[in-house]
Order: structure tokens, then sequence, then C-alpha cells
């Protein structure tokens, strides 16, 4: 009779783990799903679900067991050799964990006079500094560490990754700020702002790291296209040649028709004109050698969804601090005042930036989806792109012409615009879950916590 177990070797500690008949062990940095807990900090290349063992019965009725990759970023190697996909382990097997990373090793205790022998078993782990096997215990040591009694001295990882350093020191700095702007001033830090968080929000849904000088280079560029003369050439595209022109009295046309021109000339025109940086990263990544390529272009949906979404704070900031809000000033200044027209600047752009996530960015990340998931399955790219586009420009038009006729209709077009919203927000979200499930770095995808 035999018991298996796999040891591990790290510095001057030995730690050894009985493998069970009955259910598999996962090994990776997740302490939420796996057995075998792995410290990030000490095994960067070691993914958060990497391996499997899985016990299997064999046709006389032994069990066996597995070892299987899952689909990790850096990959498994069993002796040495990159593993595909599942193999039996024999006695004596070394299993790594990356490139370089943690190395176990597979062996058999074999039972003797109600006794195993031949690979004693290591001591229960009480100083465990690699992994956790179980639910630690409390610390009955008395010692206190100087970052126990001065939690700022903490790992510059815990810091940012787990405290949200990053983000705190951003409001930390934009609230000073607006202690001492004010005028329009305040109301562009403040729009960048919420606009900010709004995009901070969605990338941490989709939990993919990519880097945040591609999505302000993403904003930007959207930006530079809407004062450019490259928006002349949309709108005599789509508002001239295709009789896409925007009423100044909507009231005046069918809903039919209402609808009709705003899909045309804002549907169509403005959710193409958000995706060029989409097009031009997945451009620069074909340039680029891996894994830049990958880290800075668009190969899958995740890509897509944040930079179409980054490209949308643009458009939103462009279009409601350049438009909307100052004429929205200048129209109530004229009869009540600049305080008063300062406020009814902030009532427009506060619910404007904030409503850009079942708006603006709602259209263009599920239009960025289907784009990354054309680029992930180009066989289906044909399919896959008008309906994204017909679709996210739909619902465009839909809100815009519901909201054209919201001082005619009343409660009816609220209820209208809440439903179109809605369904634009739960298009976005589901198009997350999606892309995460088909994302070819799943495993080193950091936001396991959201839509569990």
């Amino acid at each position: 009779m035999s018991n298996a177990l796999l040891r591990m070797v790290a510095g001057s500690q030995e730690y050894s783990y009985s493998l069970l008949t009955t259910g598999e062990i996962v090994l990776g940095r997740d302490p939420n799903s796996c057995q075998i807990v792995l410290d990030s900090n000490v095994y960067n290349m070691v993914s958060r679900r990497h391996a499997v063992i899985r016990p299997s019965q064999t046709p006389d009725g032994r069990t066996s067991f597995l070892v299987c990759d899952l689909n990790s970023a850096n990959g498994t190697y069993l002796n040495g050799q990159i593993l595909q996909g599942c193999q039996e382990l024999q006695n004596g097997d070394h299993i790594t964990l990356g490139n370089n990373g943690p190395e176990f090793f597979f062996e058999y205790q074999y039972q003797y006079n109600h006794q195993y022998i031949s690979i004693p078993q290591s001591a229960p782990v009480t100083n465990n500094v690699a992994f956790n096997y179980s639910a630690p215990s409390p610390s009955t040591n008395d010692d206190t560490s100087l970052s126990q009694l001065i939690p700022l001295l903490s790992t510059p990882k815990d810091l940012t990754r787990k405290a949200y350093l990053v983000p705190g020191i951003i409001t930390v700095i934009f609230v000073v700020l607006l202690f001492f702007v004010q005028g329009y001033l305040y109301q562009i830090l403040l729009g960048a702002y919420l606009a900010g968080a709004t995009l901070y929000f969605i990338y941490q849904l989709c939990g993919k790291p990519k880097p945040w000088w591609v999505l302000i280079a993403s904003t930007i560029i959207t930006m530079i296209v809407l004062a450019s003369p490259i928006l002349d050439i949309f709108i005599i595209v789509f508002r001239g040649i295709l009789q896409g022109s925007i009423p100044e009295d909507p009231s005046s046309l069918s809903f039919p028709e209402l609808f009709l021109r705003f899909f045309i000339g804002a549907g169509l025109l403005e959710e193409l004109l958000k995706a060029l940086p989409i097009i031009v990263f997945y451009l620069i990544g074909k340039s680029l050698a891996s894994p830049k390529r990958e880290r800075i272009g668009v190969w899958e949906p995740l890509d897509g969804i944040l930079l179409g979404a980054a490209s949308a704070v643009g458009f939103t900031l462009f279009e409601t601090l350049g438009q909307y809000v100052p004429g929205r000033i200048a129209e109530v200044a004229q009869e009540m005042g600049t305080e008063a027209a300062l406020g009814a600047g902030l009532q427009l752009l506060i619910p404007r930036i904030l409503g850009e996530v079942a708006g603006h960015m709602a259209w263009s990340g599920w239009f960025g989806y289907c784009i990354g998931l054309g680029i992930l399955k180009p066989r289906l790219a044909s399919r896959i792109l008008p309906i994204g586009y017909l679709s996210a420009s739909g619902l465009h038009g839909l809100w815009n012409s519901s909201a054209g006729l919201a001082g005619s209709l009343g409660v009816f077009v609220l209820g209208l615009l809440v439903v179109v919203g809605g369904i634009s927000y739960a298009l976005l979200a589901t198009a997350i879950i999606k892309a995460r499930a088909l994302s070819p770095t799943r495993e080193q995808n950091f936001a396991t916590r959201f839509f569990k």
C-alpha cells in the first residue's frame, strides 16, 4: 500500500504534502481556489491557478496521479520538459512551475508493518515562507516585526496592489487642487477626475494589467481626432452623404425618422470614430515583438474593451467640456449671472461623466470587445465586426433619439432612457465576463474577485 506526496525545498525549509485520492490539488497564487498557495512576492512567475494534480483510477484498480497545466502564462515543466495537457506522474518526477520557478518532487511512500518507509515525511509546516497548505493558525509568537509596528513599511507591492495606493494619492492630489481653483478650471479638474474614476472602474472589472499610458494615449488620440479635420470628413460622410443630419428641433420629426437620423449621424459616426485608437494600437502591436506586442497591442477582447472605454473617456470629456457645459454656462449666465451658471454647468457635467458607463463607454467597450474577438477568431471577423458596430450604433441612436424627445413626452421617455442605459451597461458587463473567460492571459489577470 502506498501514499503519494509532493515535496518542495525552499532555502533551508522542506515541505511535504500528502496527495488526496478523492480530490484534486491546485497549485498557484490564488488563496481562494488553490490548495497549495505560493507567495506572489517570491514566485511572480507562477500563475494564479498554475497547475493541478488529479487522482486517476487505472484499469487494474490502482490510483495514479496526473499533473495538468491550467493554461499558465509561463508553463509547467515535467522533468525539464514543457508539459502539454496532462501526464501521469511516476515516482521521482519533478514538477517546475514556470521557468526557474518552484520545483516539486513527486514520490511514493510504501507502508510496511503499518508504517510508511522509504521516504520520510517532513514535519508539519509551522514557519511557511513560500506557501500555506491550509489556513494559518493564530500566532502565539510574542515577537513583533517592524512592519507590524509601522505598517507603512510594508512591501511596495502590498501598498500599490492591495491598498490601492496610487488611486488614493491621485484622489488626494485632485482634492487639494479643487480647493485652490475656481471657475471653469474647477469643472475641468472635476470632469477629468470623474472620467478617470469611471475608467478605473472598468479597468478593475476587466482585470487585465494593460499599461495606463496606452489607455491615456487612446483617450488623447480621440480628443485629437475630434479637434482635427478628420472630424469634418466623418461629418461630410455620415451627416451629408448618408443623410444623417441632426435637426435643431427633434420634435418636428416622427420617432422612426428621428432614430434613423441619430443612428447614422451619431451612432455610426461616433462609434467608428471612437474605434480609431483600437485600430491604431492594433497596427502598432503588429510591428512589435512578443511580449510587448500582446501588452501594448490589441490581441483579445479585453484589449478592445479597455481601449474602447478609454477612447470613450476622451470623447465624453471633449464633448462635455468643449461643447455642452460651456454652452449651458453661457445660456444661464445671461439670465441668472455667473455663479448660477457655474452651478448649472456642474449639474450637467456630473451626470454626463458618470453616466458614460451606461453610454459612450458601454457602446465603445462593446464594439471594442467585438473587434478583439474578431482578432482572436479571424475566421469569424466578417460576421462579428458588423454585429458589434451596428448594435453599438443602434443603442447609441436609440439613446439620442429618446433624449431628443424628453421635453415633449416626459416620464415615458425618462423610463425609456433608463431601459436603454441599463441594457447598454448589461451588454458591457456581460462582454467583460465573456472576455475574461476567453482571455489567453486569464491566469495572469487580477480581478478574479469581480463577477464571480
